[in-house]
């Protein structure tokens, strides 16, 4: 493409550019914005720009911990209107959102009404609800105004913003934070306050410290609503190191006796981030479906606190084995995953160990104790100056009262004068005497203080104070020229601050014990279907309609049975609670069902192809028993199939697995393998007999030939067969082939070797007798 750019005709025109660099160019502003300031927190004060600014706007509108409340709305729109245009809305829900516990293992805000709740209903709107900081987020904000941080304009220019907040605790890992951004994400967990001081107590002390050292001071994540962690110290130590990773949490329960061998399993902590109305809508869905089969009931019983009640099925059950399937098929288990991306500087964003990112704090907190200590000295060289000049005012007192008496312009006239300060500078409290005049002039700022000071003030001991003072704030001054000199100074006074830091948020704070465990995690067996379920025998009945139920205990099998009108009898046998069913429909797909969850047999049972998957035009070719490593014949009405085991069948969904291939035709034979050969009988009775080691074995496809029909056009020119397979029964060769007779007699050919071909063959006229319905059974 040419550069339109370059093109003479275009001078004086607007500029235009090629539109994959205009599309670049402008996607990167867009990433970078959202970068910087949207998704990633800065690593030296652990906050994204818009909790920031809720945070200074909250501290402009003087909303300390111990003060009054505000509208939530007040403090959003203040935010949005000075410095954070892109919606109250959000502002509000970035807001609430550091005033929920659950959410947030230091609030930073204080909420008056509802904030919402651990069952993920959402805050009252902003107009309802009040709000202030909480004693933590004014750690955050100590220092803002003695120069700690730098400033910047505000969107519009009217104001000015803090690039950072001081931060007096890594509050990046403390409260942890998420977020996504163009082409990169963050996850962090939070963490308890003390234990990271600790660590970076020790990081001050050693500075090359490993980061599994640091594993002694921070062992984990510490997330608001408690839980147990379950993951080898191997993997966390990785994930730290790396800054990546992930944590297994779980809930946090306790075994209650009710007496007389009743139990019950109270959860009394949840994992982080996990709802507890959609949690227990899960468990429900649960039992309904009896995908745990051992658990009976959930009540949810909670107040204040948590408290979900799991009730087993059978006091017989062990709760290690129903926790440990709650854990897999419930939420009551949760992966945390770590992703330390930040920005380091508050410009580069990079996935740090958990050793740069209490480096980047520690350097933050240098530079923030550097800014104070010079503002300091300012201060106190400007109240010098004054002092001096109060001094010189007590030393002079008659002289200056005659100028300001007297002298048209007193100010000028006072910092002409000759009052001799050299000497006042060098005189201390304890040589303390009233000096004779000696040389030296006032500057403007010491005249000023003179002409503002009050007559009362006019007293020898405010002389004596002032001397004491000023000597008092010379040895202030030249402590703090010794710690801007010495960098072992000032990392001592750095951790004498976080000392004290740790004394706040430590043991006497409310929320400052760790809240989540460590425990080692047992392996979760797969437990079988069958251990779960109470053995109990159950009479399987379906019908014509395919309407399943089952009826308890083992019913004759010749007792009649109510159907609904038009219905009738197809599927009736005797099982158990722990086995499971095979459907095979006519499409050759495979069903798998637990009579365990069939319907009971008070009623016509329900549709099965509201259990499965089955299509409307598919019908039901077989149902029966699984029986493990049994083999299967499966064969089309076109005689083609194969062997399958079983195992290869069972379908771990409600869609069926699909075994045989049938494309146009259909799936008409489901035959147990127990023999050595395969007696098949076409629609145009022809019987062919033949080993079944001449049939594949095989897990899904068409199959071999079974026998051949002829074919034939038929109407239209469409291609019919003439016959089509009937049934097929497997037999040992020796013992003969039987098939029902007239009564309830049982006829069997033990000469069958006219019949005996090779597969895929024609075959001959059955047996005298053979059932006219070419059936073996």
């Amino acid at each position: 493409m040419t550069d339109v750019t370059d093109n003479p005709e275009n001078e004086g025109s607007e500029l235009a550019e090629p539109l994959r660099r205009a599309i670049g160019d402008r996607y990167l502003t867009y990433a970078l914005s959202t970068i910087m300031h949207r998704a990633l927190p800065d690593a030296r004060d652990g906050l994204k720009p818009v909790h920031r600014r809720i945070l200074y706007a909250m501290s402009r509108l003087k909303l300390a911990s111990g003060g009054k409340f505000l509208k939530s709305a007040k403090i959003s729109g203040d935010t949005m209107g000075d410095f954070h245009p892109h919606g109250d809305a959000a502002i509000y829900d970035a807001m609430a959102r550091l005033a929920q516990d659950f959410a947030v293992r230091y609030p930073l805000v204080d909420g008056q009404g509802n904030f919402g709740n651990i069952d993920g209903d959402n805050p009252a709107a902003s107009r309802y609800t009040e709000a202030r900081m909480t004693f933590v987020a004014e750690a955050m904000l100590q220092g803002l105004d003695e120069n700690a941080v730098d400033y910047r304009d505000n969107y519009d220019g009217r104001l000015t913003e803090p690039v950072v907040l001081p931060a007096e605790f890594p509050n990046l890992l403390a409260n942890g934070s998420s977020g996504i951004a163009v082409g990169m994400a963050t996850n962090i967990p939070p963490h308890n306050i003390p234990e990271l001081i600790d660590a970076c107590l020790h990081l001050i002390k050693v500075p090359d410290a490993r980061d599994d050292t640091l594993l002694n001071y921070v062992p984990g994540p510490d997330f608001p609503t408690g839980g147990v962690i379950v993951e080898p110290q191997e993997n966390i130590a990785n994930a730290y190191r790396t800054g990546r990773g992930s944590f297994r949490l779980r809930c946090k329960h306790e075994v209650e006796d009710l007496g007389r061998g009743q139990w019950q399993i109270v959860v009394t902590e949840i994992p982080y981030q996990v709802q507890k109305s959609k949690l227990i809508e899960k468990i429900a869905e649960l039992i309904q479906t009896k995908k745990v089969p051992i658990l009976g009931d959930i009540r949810d019983e909670s107040a204040d606190d948590i408290r979900i009640v799991l009730e087993p099925k059978s006091k017989n059950v062990d709760p290690e084995l129903l926790m440990g399937l709650m854990y897999r098929n419930s939420d009551l288990e949760t992966r945390f995953s770590l992703n330390m991306n930040v920005l380091i500087d508050g410009v580069t964003p990079k996935v740090c160990s958990m050793k740069e990112v209490l480096r980047a704090f520690l350097d933050h907190r240098r530079d923030v104790l550097g800014r104070r200590s010079r503002h300091r000295l300012a201060k106190i060289d400007h109240r010098l100056e004054v002092l001096e000049g109060f001094i010189v005012a007590f030393l002079n007192l008659d002289r200056v009262i005659d100028i300001i008496r007297y002298d048209d312009d007193p100010k000028a006239a006072l910092m002409r004068e000759d009052w001799g300060i050299e000497h006042v500078r060098a005189m201390s409290e304890d040589d303390y005497v009233s000096p004779a005049p000696g040389t030296g002039e006032l500057s403007e700022v010491q005249a000023d203080a003179i002409l503002n000071m009050r007559l009362r003030s006019l007293r020898r001991l405010e002389e004596i104070e002032l001397v004491r003072e000023r000597d008092k704030l010379m040895e202030e001054r030249a402590a703090l020229e010794d710690l801007l000199d010495n960098e072992d100074l000032q990392w001592g006074r750095i951790s004498d601050q976080l000392r004290e830091s740790k004394k706040l948020f430590g043991k006497n704070f409310e929320g400052g014990q760790r809240r989540t465990q460590f425990a080692e995690a047992g392996e979760v067996e797969e437990v079988p279907l069958e251990a779960m379920i109470e053995r109990e025998p159950i009479t399987v009945v379906c019908s014509q309609m395919g309407w399943i139920r089952a009826m308890s205990g083992h019913i004759d099998l010749t007792r009649e049975l109510k159907f609904r009108d038009g219905d009738g009898p197809r599927f009736v046998f005797h099982a158990e609670t722990t086995d499971r069913l095979l459907a095979f429909d006519s499409h050759g797909k495979f069903f798998t069902l637990s009579c365990a969850n069939l319907p009971g047999g008070r009623g016509m049972g329900e549709p099965l192809r509201l259990m499965v998957d089955l299509p409307n035009e598919a019908e039901i070719v077989d149902l029966f028993i699984h029986q493990p490593d049994r083999k299967l014949l499966v064969a089309s009405n076109e005689g083609n199939g194969f062997v399958v085991n079983e195992n290869d069948v069972l379908a771990q969904t409600k869609n069926g697995k699909q075994v045989l291939n049938v494309g146009d035709a259909t799936a008409k034979i489901c035959a147990p393998v127990s023999g050595d050969h395969v007696a098949i009988i076409s629609e145009n009775r022809r019987l062919l007999v033949f080993p079944v080691a001449e049939i594949n074995e095989m897990t899904r496809g068409k199959g071999v030939r079974l026998q051949k029909y002829n074919s034939a056009r038929g109407k239209q020119g469409i291609l019919e067969l003439d016959g089509g397979l009937s049934d097929v029964k497997t037999f040992n060769l020796e013992e003969g082939l039987s098939w029902p007779a007239t009564g309830d007699r049982t006829r069997t050919e033990s000469d069958m070797s006219p019949w005996v071909g090779k597969r895929a063959g024609v075959g001959k006229a059955p047996p005298h007798g053979f059932p006219r319905n070419n059936k073996f059974e």
